[in-house]
């Protein structure tokens, strides 16, 4: 059985011959860039810089030798453009504030400050500086820029700047992609993008140059509940777009993906939920179901949703929204017990990630207790399938080496390869 073979099987709640393993397919499954270097010293791999995929997050590109020397079976498609809107080509050097030599796109324009690096969209240092990374941390931080809101003039439109058709450049790309990848014989999750609502990540448009609307995290999150016919909207709009979209990246992947990343916007925190169920239902809920819909009457491909946090409570409701894999599966939050999770929805969800706790486990924790906790949660996600190993979330920063390497090698020895 081959990984496509594998994950096929497994996503379709069915037993494979072993865990299948996802590391750097998606910008919330992925490795910080000081892990990535780490890893290919670990294992002899040929010396290089890393190449940034996502420079918000400082995610590393997990090139081919290292995905088969930690056994890798799924890949990923981008969007052409990163988080800070300029595409990951034509790679140049830059040292890191750590004093890691990375390869960052082409367009990556900076300004270095005493205490912090700031970086602007789409490479234009003549807007408003959209990223920071302090000195003494590993990632950016998106800078909020809007100006005080007048409600008499707010405008749908504004928060709909950067959903549009599908370009003739992304159809181009995206294109290029799937011919790459599918001659592998890795399962493919793609992202179009586009098809996430109310992404916190997302809304303060790190790569738009001068956003306009409601960009700032906390009046987004008021507005959820005093401006609920705005954010109805814009949702609805986007629904439309990201619809017809579908339909043309339809046309460039076909059969060739496995699944594809929906959403990654977060309904949890470390002990409960950011809005209700009923919330959920009614203000989200349409317009999951609009795009799932399309998804499921007319491919063969599984829906990814990311939510972080406490949300035992609304796996049924992602499950009625149409969503087939849950990610990150943080069970160091509050209700999330892996073995309840399993017994309650592992028949309706893929559970991709929720492999290791990287809160406490996977950076505090001993080798063997790293070990103890990846052979313990394979043992309960992966029967009767539906499980696709990854940490809770991507692997982060300072990770000991040793209890990364123990954390693949449990994998591996679950899998019967050691």
């Amino acid at each position: 059985m081959n990984s496509r073979e594998r994950v096929k099987k497994v996503l379709n709640h069915q037993q494979g011959d072993k865990v299948a393993v996802d590391f750097g397919a998606t910008p919330v499954t992925g490795m910080h860039v000081r892990c990535i270097e780490s890893l290919r010293g670990h294992f002899g791999l040929e010396k290089r810089a890393v190449k940034v995929c996502d420079p918000y997050q400082m995610l590393g590109v997990v090139e081919d030798d290292l995905l088969d020397a930690i056994g890798v079976d799924v890949v990923g498609i981008s969007p052409r453009g990163n988080m800070f809107g300029f595409e990951n080509k034509d790679f140049k050097s830059w040292k890191t504030p750590w004093g890691q030599d990375v390869l960052m796109g082409g367009d990556f324009a900076y300004d270095e400050r005493e205490n912090d690096i700031l970086v602007y969209p789409g490479g234009d240092k003549s807007a408003p500086a959209s990223g920071r990374m302090p000195k003494t941390t590993y990632f950016f931080d998106s800078i909020v820029r809007q100006g005080p809101i007048d409600d008499s003039n707010l405008n749908p439109e504004d928060n709909l700047e950067e959903f549009g058709p599908m370009s003739d450049e992304d159809i181009a790309h995206f294109t290029k992609e799937i011919a790459e990848k599918a001659k592998g014989e890795r399962a493919i999750i793609a992202n179009l993008g586009g098809t996430a609502f109310g992404d916190i990540a997302l809304v303060p448009a790190p790569f738009l140059k001068h956003p306009k609307g409601i960009r700032d995290v906390a009046e987004w999150y008021m507005s959820t509940a005093m401006r609920t016919d705005y954010i109805h909207e814009v949702f609805a709009k986007q629904s439309e777009i990201a619809v017809e979209n579908l339909k043309k990246f339809y046309e460039i992947m076909g059969e060739r993906i496995e699944a594809i990343f929906i959403c990654g916007t977060d309904f949890g925190t470390q002990t409960g939920t950011f809005c209700s169920g009923d919330t959920f239902d009614s203000l989200y809920g349409p317009y999951y179901k609009k795009v799932n819909g399309w998804v499921h009457e007319n491919t063969g491909w599984k829906t990814f949703k990311h939510s972080c946090g406490a949300v035992g409570s609304f796996m049924s409701h992602f499950i009625d929204a149409g969503f087939d894999i849950i990610n990150p599966v943080q069970c160091s939050a509050a209700g999330m017990e892996p073995q309840g999770l399993k017994d309650k929805y592992g028949d309706k969800l893929t559970f991709w990630g929720g492999g290791v706790d990287t809160q406490n486990t996977l950076p505090f924790g001993s080798v063997a207790e790293v070990r103890e906790e990846v052979l313990q949660r394979c043992e309960i996600f992966s029967k009767d399938g539906g499980f696709i190993f990854n940490s809770i979330h991507n692997v982060q920063a300072n990770v000991p080496l040793e209890n990364i390497i123990a954390m693949i090698e449990a994998v591996k020895e679950f899998n019967g390869e050691k």
